[in-house]
């Protein structure tokens, strides 16, 4: 069977768990970010901030363990984000503004959105009404490749 082609927006925790922790949980993502009927798109400001949490003392300390720098991991994140245009203001407001412009990307886009932040997860139900699916990791309803 082939794979649905997918939109994805994925939040910097979720990036990290791919590119710095290698998250097992990630592995399905990581194929089906490998497949070229998957789009993900981002924002230079998602990648600003992943740029700036890099400089984290817990990320360096993880990225030191791996042999691993943060000019790897933003050159991984370029190799796979689709980066696009900041997306206008969605209807509906996250209670940490700082992840607003996952939500209006993925809004913006009809896209999945992956975040493991409680204040995304928890407006999964309102954004639905938009055609937005919010999920903590690949979900197990959506074919892998």
């Amino acid at each position: 069977m082939n794979p649905v082609p997918v939109v994805l927006v994925l939040d910097t925790n979720v990036v990290l768990d791919l590119f710095v922790y290698e998250d097992p949980a990630t592995a399905p993502l990581r194929e089906r970010l490998a497949d070229a009927r998957t789009c993900w798109l981002a924002t230079p400001v998602m990648r600003e901030e992943l740029r700036r949490v890099l400089d984290y003392p817990q990320v360096v300390k993880r990225l030191v363990s791996r042999s691993l720098d943060a000019g790897a991991v933003l050159a991984a994140f370029d190799g796979r984000a689709q980066i696009v245009d900041v997306a206008p203001k969605a209807r509906y407001t996250c209670k940490d503004g700082d992840d607003q412009k996952f939500i209006d990307l993925a809004v913006a886009h009809g896209a999945v959105l992956l975040s493991k932040d409680k204040a995304v997860l928890c407006m999964r139900k309102r954004l639905a009404t938009l055609g937005v699916a919010i999920h903590r990791q690949w979900p197990v309803d959506l074919p892998a490749v």
